[in-house]
C-alpha cells in the first residue's frame, strides 16, 4: 500500500483541481500550526505581492488610512465577519490582476481596527465567480457558505489556526443548485446565503427576490432551507413574515441573521436602496422571523458614494459588531476604489423597536496629537471657523448644546475661502412624530430630530459625484446635548449621533487645504461645550 504524504506550504497548480474556471492566482496549502503558518507567511509569494501593492498606494491622496482597502485592486462585499481563535477574520470579494473574478480575499485583526492581509482564501471553480456568503464557527471548524454563481449555494470548510486552508465539501458541486434537476421551475431563487444551526438542523437563507402578487413587481424575499448533515437540503419557505416596510424593487441581497438581546436581527443588502435591517421575533416552532420594525444603514440610493453590503457577526455580549463596503463616488484611477466602513457595534435600544450604534475596536491606539477646546459660544447667523483643528484623517468628538437654534451646522474638510467643505447639519425636533420610543407616549406631540450630510460642496473635482443629501431620523430627548463623533478619512466621513445613528458618505476634496472645520447656528445661538480632536495613524 502506497503512503500519501502531504508536503505543507506547496504552491499548487491549477491543473491538479480539474475543475473548470480554475483561477490562474497562485495557490498555496499551508501548515496545520500557527507557528508554522506564521512562518510560512513571512516568504509568502502573495503576502509579499500585497506588501508591495500597498505601498504603491500609499501617494494616493483619497486612499483612506484607517478604513480598510484592499491591497491590491477593488474589493466590493464585505463577507463573512467572524471570531476565530482569537481573532477576527474579515473576508471579502476581491478581484486578483491575473484572474479579476470574484474570489474571497482574506484579512485578521486582534482589534478589529489593525488588519493583516492573509492570502486568497476561496478561489473560483467550478463556478464562475466566489460571490457573497458568511461564515458560521462551529466547535473545531469554520464553515463558509457562499453564492458560487452558475451553479448555486456552495459550501466550504476551514480547521487550521488561521483559516487558510478552505476545502469545499460535497466534492466542489453545490449543495443547493440553482437550477432543477428535472428542469422545472423552483419555488425559490438562489443568491447570496447565511447559515446557522438549531438543535440538530443547519439553516440556510438565501436572500433574494419574489414577484409581489398585487403589483407584479419584486420586492425581497429570504428563502429557508434545512439540512441534518449539510448536504442533503430541503427547501421550506419564505422565512420573513410581516415585511410592510420595504419598498417594490428592493431585494434582500447578503442577508444575515442573528440574536441581538432578546430579539433577532437581520441586516441585509438592497441594491436599489442600500443596507437595511429588520428586527423581530425568530419563531422557533414555525420557523419564520416574525417583523417587528425596520430601519436603513444607508439614507438614499447606494451609489454615488453610498454604504453597500453588510457583514456581521455576535459579539458575545449580547450585541453585534457589523461593517460594510462603501461605494465610489469619482472613477478608479490606480484600479482601486471602494473600502469598508469602521466596524459598528450594534445592540438593542431599552424600547426593542431600534438598534443603538456606536464605532467599535480599539480606535483609540490611533489617535495622537490631542487637541480639547470647551465653551465656544456660536452667535445666531455667523459662521465660527476653528482655526487650531484641521486636517483629514481625523477623529472629532464634540458635544453641543443647540438651545434653541434652528438649524445647528458643522462643516469638515473646509477650504479657506470655503470653495469646498462638507456640511453636517442638525435640526431639532424636525423629524417624524415619534411614538415607538416610549411604552406610553407622554402627552403632547414627541417629534425626531434629523442629521443630514450635504456632499453638494464637497469638491471641486470635475469628475466627482456628489451624493444627494443623506438625511436620517434620530430621538433626542428636549434636553439632550447633541453629541456627535466624527471620523474623517481622506475620502471618508464617518458620522456617529448621541451612539442612535450614523451615517457614511464618501467624498473627494480637490483643494490641498481643504482641511478646516467651522460651526453655524442658525436662527439662535448654541454652544460647543466641549470639542476634541485627534490626527489618527495608519492601521497598516
Amino acid at each position: 500500500m502506497k503512503r500519501l504524504f502531504i508536503i505543507p506550504y506547496l504552491l499548487v497548480s491549477s491543473l491538479v483541481f480539474a475543475q473548470n474556471n480554475a483561477s490562474k492566482v497562485p495557490f498555496f496549502y499551508f501548515s496545520n500550526t500557527l507557528k508554522k503558518q506564521q512562518q510560512e507567511l513571512k516568504s509568502n509569494p502573495l503576502m509579499l505581492r500585497f506588501q508591495e501593492s500597498r505601498k504603491k498606494y500609499e501617494a494616493d491622496k483619497y486612499r483612506p488610512i484607517y478604513h480598510f482597502t484592499s491591497p491590491e485592486g477593488k474589493l466590493n462585499d464585505p463577507n463573512g465577519l467572524s471570531f476565530w481563535n482569537g481573532k477576527w477574520h474579515l473576508f471579502y470579494q476581491a478581484y486578483p490582476p491575473e484572474d479579476p473574478r470574484q474570489h474571497w480575499g482574506h484579512a485578521i485583526s486582534d482589534d478589529l481596527i489593525h488588519w493583516k492581509d492573509l492570502p486568497y482564501a476561496i478561489y473560483p471553480g467550478p463556478e464562475r465567480a466566489v460571490f457573497s456568503g458568511a461564515v458560521m464557527i462551529e466547535n473545531d471548524r469554520a464553515l463558509a457558505i457562499y453564492f458560487g454563481t452558475t451553479k448555486g449555494i456552495m459550501l466550504a470548510e476551514s480547521k487550521d489556526p488561521l483559516l487558510l486552508n478552505w476545502q469545499k465539501l460535497n466534492e466542489a458541486k453545490p449543495i443547493i443548485p440553482s437550477v432543477s434537476s428535472d428542469g422545472k421551475p423552483l419555488p425559490y431563487r438562489i443568491y447570496d446565503p447565511f447559515l446557522w444551526k438549531k438543535d440538530q438542523w443547519y439553516y440556510a437563507l438565501s436572500g433574494a427576490t419574489k414577484i409581489d402578487s398585487i403589483h407584479q413587481k419584486i420586492r425581497g424575499a429570504q428563502f429557508l432551507f434545512r439540512s441534518k448533515n449539510l448536504i442533503d437540503w430541503e427547501y421550506m419557505h419564505d422565512f420573513l413574515k410581516g415585511d410592510r416596510f420595504t419598498d417594490l424593487g428592493d431585494d434582500g441581497a447578503c442577508p444575515y441573521f442573528l440574536p441581538i438581546g432578546n430579539k433577532h436581527l437581520l441586516a441585509f443588502f438592497s441594491h436599489r436602496s442600500g443596507g437595511q435591517y429588520f428586527l423581530g421575533n425568530y419563531d422557533k416552532n414555525k420557523d419564520v422571523f416574525n417583523i417587528d420594525s425596520h430601519a436603513k444603514f444607508n439614507f438614499g440610493a447606494t451609489s454615488p458614494s453610498g454604504v453597500h453590503a453588510p457583514s456581521a457577526f455576535p459579539d458575545g455580549k449580547g450585541g453585534i459588531i457589523a461593517l460594510f463596503n462603501m461605494n465610489q463616488g469619482r472613477p478608479s484611477i490606480d484600479g482601486w476604489n471602494q473600502l469598508m466602513t469602521l466596524p459598528r457595534r450594534l445592540t438593542l435600544a431599552e424600547n426593542e423597536q431600534d438598534i443603538l450604534v456606536e464605532p467599535a475596536g480599539d480606535i483609540a491606539a490611533l489617535r495622537t496629537n490631542h487637541q480639547h477646546l470647551e465653551k465656544i459660544l456660536l452667535p445666531a447667523n455667523k459662521e465660527m471657523v476653528i482655526k487650531e483643528i484641521r486636517g483629514n484623517t481625523m477623529e472629532i468628538m464634540t458635544e453641543i448644546d443647540t438651545k434653541n437654534s434652528r438649524m445647528l451646522e458643522m462643516n469638515v474638510l473646509r477650504s479657506k475661502n470655503k470653495e469646498e467643505y462638507t456640511s453636517i447639519k442638525f435640526f431639532r425636533e424636525k423629524g417624524y412624530e415619534e411614538s415607538k420610543q416610549f411604552a406610553e407616549p407622554p402627552k403632547g406631540k414627541v417629534r425626531n430630530s434629523v442629521v443630514s450630510i450635504e456632499t453638494a460642496y464637497s469638491s471641486t473635482l470635475p469628475d466627482t459625484s456628489p451624493r444627494p443629501t443623506e438625511s436620517a431620523q434620530v430621538y433626542l430627548a428636549p434636553s439632550e446635548k447633541l453629541k456627535l463623533r466624527i471620523f474623517i478619512d481622506k475620502s471618508v466621513l464617518e458620522v456617529f449621533v448621541n451612539g442612535k445613528q450614523c451615517l457614511s458618505v464618501r467624498v473627494y476634496p480637490g483643494l490641498e487645504d481643504s482641511l478646516g472645520i467651522s460651526f453655524r447656528s442658525q436662527g439662535q445661538s448654541a454652544e460647543v461645550l466641549s470639542l476634541d480632536a485627534w490626527q489618527m495613524k495608519s492601521i497598516y
